[in-house]
């Protein structure tokens, strides 16, 4: 059976004419397209799931990633004209070499810098024959992380405004803010004072963290004037911590900024938004938990 990236170039194929299909009905075509016998097609993970439909759901996943295919319906896919340059230019033999040649696939923000809760790269994952059992499954684990963690991004920027907000105030309670009772409420809307919503973190609301959440497209970065409205909606509440985050990037001069002034105000950026979202449960489900196991010692002793 192809390798996933053995996959992208049938992708394509099948998807050449510009028709927009279902997920699970570009895999069928793909599988008929090359031919894959019913016995790989009978291939099955630990999990339960077809190992072909996994293996064309990560070329997929990653065409879309690359620009090569768009998602006009939630589920549907259809060829850009990225794709088809690839196809053109590419029409014998494709990987993931010729996608990591494409900016919006290398540099997208997760991949960029590390922020998974292990020392593999997402680099080191997708060339992982010098790795030891563990650290494959640590760097699989990482890129992993790294897709959802784009895809929650991509979501949160297509949501509206209030779920965005709405979502802030559900990590911030999940990491405990808002005590027992999850003192948290949306304020956002007209008349909101340049705040978008408030956590209590006593009963009696003596201390409160004010909040603001900003929904940017990726190359948006956020500059020190919006930080300093921020701070002004602050002083107007006669507040002294404030999280402000985004769903983009903050500039050099709004993090000095932020470091500067007397209230205590947190600047989180998109990529570390996602990634709160998923230590904290937040959007995301545990879809499989493996065990690993070593030999114990101390019973044969």
């Amino acid at each position: 059976m192809p390798t996933w990236d053995g996959f992208l170039l049938p992708v394509l194929q099948v998807l050449k004419d510009g028709e927009t299909v279902q997920a699970r009905e570009v895999q069928d075509r793909v599988a008929d397209h090359v031919q894959l016998t019913d016995a790989q097609r009978a291939e099955v993970l630990e999990s339960g799931q077809q190992r072909f439909r996994n293996r064309i759901g990560w070329a997929v996943s990653s065409l879309a990633r690359a620009g090569a295919l768009d998602r006009p319906r939630r589920g549907s896919y259809t060829v850009t004209d990225v794709g088809r340059r690839l196809l053109a230019e590419h029409p014998q033999r494709l990987d993931e070499v010729h996608l990591r040649q494409i900016p919006a696939y290398r540099d997208h923000v997760p991949a960029r810098r590390a922020h998974f809760p292990s020392t593999i790269s997402v680099e080191q994952s997708q060339h992982s024959s010098g790795l030891d059992p563990i650290e494959q499954i640590e760097a699989g684990t990482a890129r992993l992380r790294a897709e959802v963690s784009t895809q929650l991004l991509e979501r949160l920027r297509a949501a509206s405004p209030d779920f965005l907000e709405q979502s802030v105030l559900d990590v911030l309670v999940a990491m405990g803010y808002g005590g027992v009772e999850q003192r948290a409420r949306r304020i956002g809307g007209s008349g909101d004072g340049g705040v978008d919503g408030v956590i209590d973190q006593d009963p009696l609301g003596l201390a409160r963290i004010y909040v603001q959440a900003k929904r940017y497209a990726p190359d948006t970065v956020v500059g020190r004037p919006q930080v300093q409205g921020f701070v002004g909606a602050l002083h107007g509440q006669q507040a002294t911590q404030g999280v402000f985050i985004t769903t983009s990037t903050f500039s050099r001069e709004a993090l000095d900024y932020a470091r500067s002034v007397n209230a205590s105000v947190i600047l989180i950026d998109g990529e570390r938004f996602a990634n709160l979202m998923i230590d904290r449960g937040v959007g995301v489900q545990v879809e499989r938990t493996y065990t690993i196991v070593k030999l114990d010692e101390d019973y044969f002793e």
